[in-house]
């Protein structure tokens, strides 16, 4: 595998820890964290790595500002800061996204565009959020700006798009706060559907601006297959997807279950969860706004049960009171999906002494590059057969 060299903009990014250490080493190291922090859980699988670990975010963020002599410079937030670090070309983020970034900042010099400053709070343009479907191709440009008056749009847009015809979809969201917060809760779409779709597991999805949406579609494949295989699903099952988003693990799993319920805090990916479900005529699952923990206890309450759970939990884990509804509702198997061993290690204790145990742990390199590491670790309860 050629490896290209070091990114100029490593040091001050320091967004790729792992900038100048080799693909193999960089998976080693990964394979010895998840081993220190899991392996007293029993045997690690051999970590699931990229073919070609580059350009691989589907998801591509870029700040506005301007430099000292008043340039447009686009990039990320140093390391702890807010000081901008420009980027030109980035290692991990698609290209054609990057591309388009770059034709952005030229089009705000020619339509006299004023990026926003977080010290004056003048100007318009915060941010922009490139999201690609690397299976369809669709693209969905969000330009974050203060104000939802954006002189020219329509101007604007057409001359992006003669840049780049694959756009699908362009969408202003409105973030007038003073926060650190990417995307503001109001968006105004200007070309297309407003949202993009891509196919995952040979299901269709749709993605809006504020969807989550695994950033590496290669190597999600890879761990949603891991995690349903590790459910044995045999057609019969009642099923969980707690912390579900937009319905991505039910909905590719639900073809082997018997009925799925998904549950998610997050309104506008509950909504994009069930129109993901109709598009993909699944007729066995359905989605409810709420929070899971809560929702396991009903189910317990109510005499209800649950044979598997898939938990998909933020990088900071589950809480004690979402664990203990999990416990109360002793499904036969947990799949815990995680992008943080160390929180996980944490909440696979605590099941641990409740009396799961840990049948089968499976890292997976969905970050190359950086110091994080996704990890499916399957459990079985007291009384799995």
């Amino acid at each position: 595998m050629e490896q290209l060299e070091k990114c100029k903009a490593a040091k001050k990014c320091g967004g790729c820890q792992y900038q100048g250490i080799s693909y193999e080493e960089q998976l080693q190291k990964k394979q010895k964290q998840v081993g220190k922090l899991l392996g007293k859980y029993g045997r690690i699988s051999p970590i699931i790595g990229m073919e070609t670990p580059y350009f691989y975010r589907n998801k591509v963020h870029a700040v506005f500002g301007r430099d000292r002599r008043g340039n447009v410079i686009s990039g990320i937030y140093e390391n702890n800061t807010h000081r901008i670090v420009q980027v030109e070309e980035c290692q991990i983020e698609d290209r054609k996204s990057q591309a388009i970034i770059r034709t952005i900042r030229e089009l705000l010099r020619s339509f006299k565009i004023k990026t926003y400053d977080e010290d004056t709070d003048y100007g318009l343009l915060r941010h922009v959020l490139v999201r690609r479907g690397f299976s369809t191709g669709e693209i969905m440009v969000v330009l974050v700006t203060v104000s939802p008056v954006f002189p020219s749009k329509n101007n604007f847009v057409k001359a992006l798009r003669k840049e780049h015809p694959e756009i699908t979809t362009v969408v202003l969201n409105v973030n007038d706060r003073r926060t650190s917060m990417v995307l503001g809760e109001r968006n105004i779409t200007l070309f297309g559907p407003g949202f993009i779709r891509d196919t995952l597991c040979g299901k269709s999805f749709r993605i809006s601006p504020g969807s989550f949406y695994q950033i590496n579609p290669l190597q999600t494949e890879k761990l949603y297959r891991t995690a349903i295989s590790f459910a044995e699903l045999e057609g019969r099952e009642r099923v969980i997807d707690a912390y579900c988003g937009i319905g991505t693990i039910g909905i590719a799993a639900a073809d082997q279950a018997g009925e799925v319920t998904g549950i998610e805090l997050n309104r506008e990916a509950v909504r994009d969860a069930g129109l993901n479900a109709r598009e993909n005529r699944m007729e066995n699952i359905r989605f409810f706004q709420g929070d899971a923990g809560e929702f396991m206890e009903e189910m317990a309450e109510a005499g209800q049960q649950a044979e598997v759970v898939f938990m998909d939990p933020p990088r900071s884990g589950s809480d004690e009171k979402f664990l203990s509804s999990l416990v109360r509702l002793a499904p036969k198997k947990i799949v815990y999906i995680s992008c943080n061993p160390e929180t996980q290690a944490r909440d696979l204790r605590f099941l641990t002494a409740k009396g799961f145990h840990v049948r089968r742990i499976q890292p997976v390199d969905m970050f190359p590059w950086t110091d994080e590491i996704e990890c499916c670790v399957l459990l079985e309860g007291k009384h799995a057969e």
